[in-house]
């Protein structure tokens, strides 16, 4: 016998202006299932989801929630029918600790004050059970993006929705949590839970889900059977053309050294160690993968090479010119490129023009300044043509960057760093919250890049993306390289083993560029 709906969206309609974001659209999720819902950036999923959960209000359409016609006006009134989400982007305090954050707005008491104890036992309690380990004295502030994914999904499941709504939950994670994840989530639904699930990840709809609904210009243009689907159906679906899902390279012709690291050692934002004498040498002409779970050194590697964070001892060096100490702008001169892990924190200005972003760091001389005066008609040209190129959804280039989704902010930052006259990459986390197409086109640049003699550094928490892409991949663990890999030889599953420390090489003799 069929599930009975659980929730059922019937004509919704959302305009931002004039952007139609949802096309009446119809939903039906079963009780009892995992349904996924995917799309390209923009396709209107997430704003679909925060209708659901009562952070926007349809201009159009009904929701049937339990058999009944509700209106949902507030994410609280969500929660007390039962629905609770995941955020892409995260909906945290900073200045709080994980156990405050995960019981704010139903804190336990203790008299008249908060019952701290309780707070963390609740943390270690659902931590302990779906594996999702996190301190719960630690500042928010003070997480990687990783473990702030893990707090949310803490937060979510601390409520008991019996629908739970999962942006990407997976990005952060080693194909063994994954594994166990999905073992969870499967166990979660066999108990009478239901899911919605989206991911760019098409092996990981298809490995755990039952249902898919496919969201293209802000309309449904599929639902489908999982059993009864494939790959290569849901990107064309979704991108309206079929596309290519591997990554097309020829094998690396590796240069002359243009990055070299010697014993690096790094602080965090407490001040401990979080690179700890990292030796490796980058080549032109070749992808340098860097598998790791975030929060292992990978954020603090990147940073401190580009500028962002002080290196307390060892040496970086690009054409044997010392970066040490050098600004952000300097090293950008020196001819390193930067698309940070962060897109929003760190690698745009919400509140500046995506015209403003779009130059940002080449404003100050030609083509785009003459005699410290910009020429916004030179800039405007040069913006519209990247906006096109990266097919970047957006109202207008005077449009603030903070109107963007995830994915076209991410397409913004990239074409940035992409278009710069940079020998040296670092790039972290180059597709994530992407849609496919636009990720084909991004392994298609970096590709071109390396071809053209570019040293790229890739750091991905996507060991598929780390696979198909690197020449050669360095594993970080606790901010120590734990293996180098051959990607031609190795696979997600031992990747994973030396991700997790559970096996570690001896690199200490191991030519090549890298020296522990």
């Amino acid at each position: 016998m069929a599930q009975e709906e659980l929730v059922r969206l019937e004509g919704i309609e959302k305009s931002f202006g004039s952007v139609r974001a949802n096309r009446s659209v119809n939903l039906t999720v079963r009780r009892g299932t995992i349904h996924a819902l995917i799309g390209e950036n923009g396709a209107g999923k997430t704003t679909l989801m925060k209708i659901l959960f009562g952070l926007e209000r349809p201009d159009a359409g009904s929701i049937y929630y339990a058999g009944r016609k509700v209106e949902i006006t507030s994410p609280q009134q969500a929660m007390a029918l039962g629905i609770g989400m995941v955020h892409q982007h995260f909906m945290l305090v900073p200045s709080l600790t994980v156990a405050e954050n995960v019981v704010l707005g139903h804190e336990p008491q203790q008299g008249l004050h908060l019952d701290r104890q309780a707070a963390r036992r609740l943390v270690q309690e659902i931590a302990t059970r779906y594996g999702l380990a996190v301190d719960p004295d630690a500042r928010v502030r003070d997480l990687s993006v990783g473990l702030e994914q893990r707090v949310e999904i803490i937060k979510a499941l601390s409520r008991g929705a019996e629908l739970l709504i999962l942006d990407e939950p997976t990005a952060v994670l080693t194909p063994q949590e994954t594994e166990e994840l999905f073992r969870v989530l499967k166990s979660m639904v066999a108990q009478g839970k239901t899911l919605i699930f989206i991911s760019h990840k098409l092996k990981e709809v298809l490995a755990i889900s039952d249902a898919i609904t496919v969201m293209r210009a802000g309309e449904v243009v599929g639902n489908l059977k999982t059993a009864e689907t494939n790959e290569a159906e849901l990107a064309r679906l979704m991108v309206g053309r079929p596309v290519l899902l591997r990554v097309e390279k020829g094998d690396a012709r590796p240069g002359q050294p243009a990055l070299e690291v010697r014993d690096l050692w790094v602080a965090d934002r407490r001040g401990l160690p979080a690179v700890r004498g990292l030796s490796f040498t980058l080549r032109r002409g070749e992808i340098l993968g860097i598998a790791g779970v975030e929060g292992n050194g990978q954020t603090e590697l990147v940073e401190a090479l580009s500028g962002l964070r002080s290196i307390e001892r060892g040496e970086v060096e690009k054409d044997g010119r010392s970066l040490k100490g050098l600004s952000v702008a300097a090293i950008r001169r020196a001819g390193v490129a930067h698309i940070p892990e962060d897109r929003f924190r760190r690698g745009l200005c919400g509140q500046a023009t995506i015209l403003e972003n779009m130059i940002a760091g080449e404003h100050y001389g030609m083509p785009f300044a003459r005699r410290g005066i910009i020429d916004w008609k030179e800039a405007a040209a040069f913006t519209e043509t990247l906006v096109k190129e990266y097919r970047i959804k957006i109202g207008s280039i005077y449009d603030p960057a903070s109107s963007l989704s995830g994915g076209n902010a991410q397409k913004l930052v990239v074409a940035r760093e992409f278009s710069r006259a940079a020998d040296v990459l670092l790039v972290s986390q180059p597709t994530r919250g992407v849609d496919i197409g636009a990720i084909e086109f991004i392994h298609r640049s970096l590709v071109a890049k390396r071809d053209a003699g570019a040293a790229i550094l890739l750091v991905s928490a996507d060991l598929q993306e780390v696979l198909s892409l690197s020449d050669r991949i360095l594993v970080l663990y606790e901010g120590e390289f734990t293996a180098e890999l051959d990607p031609k030889t190795t696979s997600e599953e031992e990747i994973g083993l030396y991700m997790s420390g559970a096996r570690r090489m001896d690199l200490r003799a191991k030519a090549g560029g890298i020296s522990a």
